[in-house]
């Protein structure tokens, strides 16, 4: 082998989401006490270096409190002193001749501001007269990234990525801000899907940005499919109502690399990047298929059935097995080995499956040998073998806890779980049930937990808080 061919080897061979192309110095060790893309360092939630606080309150162990301008959900992420947050803020401004209709008819729509029943009546199984979705806006909204210090929360810069008028609603608990960033420690990539993905420096020049076209999503829900950084390329994946795929850009200049068409209807998880035996694959999680394709050309490697519909929770992986899981209208979770091969559908190949309980939105949360996820969005858990399938306890339900949006954080033996009403609960790690604390603050989570050293940044619906242990 030549010389070229062992360092190729080599950054093949470093653990899951590592980037192998122009990475900061010592990438692969400084993101263990980082969080620079959705779910972590290795996509699981998990924390290896974290030390976060096991209590706090609007008094207590609150090291700072910022208010964040306009609305999102977007995780934000976390690269050395540095904090960078995504947000989409109504100006209230109206563009002239916007739409073609009387004043009458917008005065009548203006006074009812919720589409109800969906673009179809209710949702299934929803009760009549149900808030399902935000009907598109008539005002210009500016979409936003923020860097923030991570030791005072001062704003260092913000820039407005673009200004339009939203093209579809959204779910009355989401917005137009939904997707995290992520960073290789040199460049930062926001996506704000149908209003661009941007790619700046870490002192928020802009390098470049690219249309990838309009999404429409299932009944006018709203997007939330973070992009993913490796090396020197950039996933995303476009699954909506329209022509759906898969594509890769060139992380230097947003150039596309390739392309595939998906059969697939909307989906909001996020792909998941894995080295496994010298081959990187992109795992998207969806209705139809979960697929496995190569990072280098698009190919696919493997597919499987099984999915039930809506898929939001994103993929998760270790020691060569691939997690996916959906909780709406039905459960299904599914472990699937990295080595398998074309359709295995049918093939009985699959490590092992489960179906009595999965998360609707909660991504799930891998933890040495222990698999945790909750049912639907209650607040049920479950600890599984992440082996064998074998259920450890649960369900359980999670005292003080209501529905929950927010993906599961792990560190120093802890489990963080947030839920909508502002509360989180902390357990410990291991194969018993056990409540470490339960903490309160005066906000809506949807965001899910970041954990970084001693502190623990949870973006609520109005403020960005960091809480410490220092």
């Amino acid at each position: 082998m030549n010389l070229a061919g062992a360092i190729t080897l080599l950054l093949l061979s470093l653990p899951s989401l590592l980037s192998a192309g122009e990475l900061a110095p010592n990438f692969a060790s400084e993101r263990l006490s980082n969080w620079h893309q959705w779910r972590g360092p290795d996509a699981d939630g998990l924390s290896p270096n974290g030390n976060p606080p096991l209590e706090w309150n609007e008094s207590t162990n609150i090291k700072w409190k910022v208010e964040i301008p306009g609305s999102g959900s977007a995780t934000p992420i976390v690269w050395d002193n540095r904090i960078i947050i995504l947000t989409a803020v109504d100006t209230g401004l109206r563009p002239d001749s916007l739409f073609e209709r009387s004043e009458a008819n917008l005065e009548e729509e203006t006074e009812s501001p919720i589409r109800r029943g969906g673009r179809k009546g209710v949702r299934k199984g929803g009760k009549a007269g149900q808030v399902l979705s935000v009907p598109r806006p008539k005002t210009i909204h500016r979409f936003e990234i923020l860097c923030l210090d991570r030791h005072t929360g001062e704003v260092l810069w913000q820039r407005t990525a673009n200004e339009a008028v939203p093209h579809d609603g959204h779910h009355p608990t989401h917005g137009y801000a939904s997707a995290s960033p992520t960073t290789d420690g040199q460049k930062i990539i926001a996506s704000f899907g149908s209003y661009g993905i941007y790619c700046y420096t870490f002192d928020g020049e802009l390098l470049w940005d690219t249309d990838l076209g309009k999404m429409q999503t299932r009944r006018g829900f709203g997007e939330a499919i973070s992009p993913v950084l490796y090396g020197d390329s950039v996933l995303v994946n476009w699954d909506h109502e329209g022509e759906s795929f898969i594509t890769c850009l060139n992380a230097k200049t947003g150039e596309e690399r390739w392309r595939k068409a998906r059969d697939e209807e909307t989906t909001w998880g996020t792909p998941l990047i894995v080295e496994h035996n010298g081959v990187l694959q992109v795992v998207t999680n969806a209705t139809g298929r979960t697929r496995s394709y190569d990072l280098a050309n698009g190919e696919l490697i493997w597919e499987c059935g099984g999915q039930v519909k809506s898929p939001i929770p994103s993929p998760i992986a270790k020691k060569g097995i691939v997690y996916c899981m959906t909780g709406y209208l039905g459960y299904a979770v599914n472990a699937i080995s990295l080595d398998s091969a074309g359709d295995i559908t049918d093939s009985g190949e699959l490590v092992w499956q489960f179906d009595k309980a999965a998360p609707y939105v909660a991504s799930p949360l891998i933890y040495d040998d222990l698999l945790y996820f909750t049912k639907g969005e209650t607040g049920i858990l479950l600890c599984v073998d992440a082996t064998t399938g074998e259920v450890v306890y649960g369900p359980k339900r999670l005292p003080d806890l209501g529905t929950i949006y927010c993906s599961l954080a792990g560190a120093a033996k802890k489990i963080y779980i947030a839920d909508r009403d502002g509360n989180t609960l902390v357990i410990r790690h291991g194969r018993e049930f056990h409540v470490l604390a339960t903490n309160s603050l005066d906000e809506s989570f949807s965001a899910s937990p970041v954990i970084v050293d001693n502190d623990i940044f949870l973006r609520g619906q109005h403020h960005l808080y960091c809480i410490s242990n220092d």
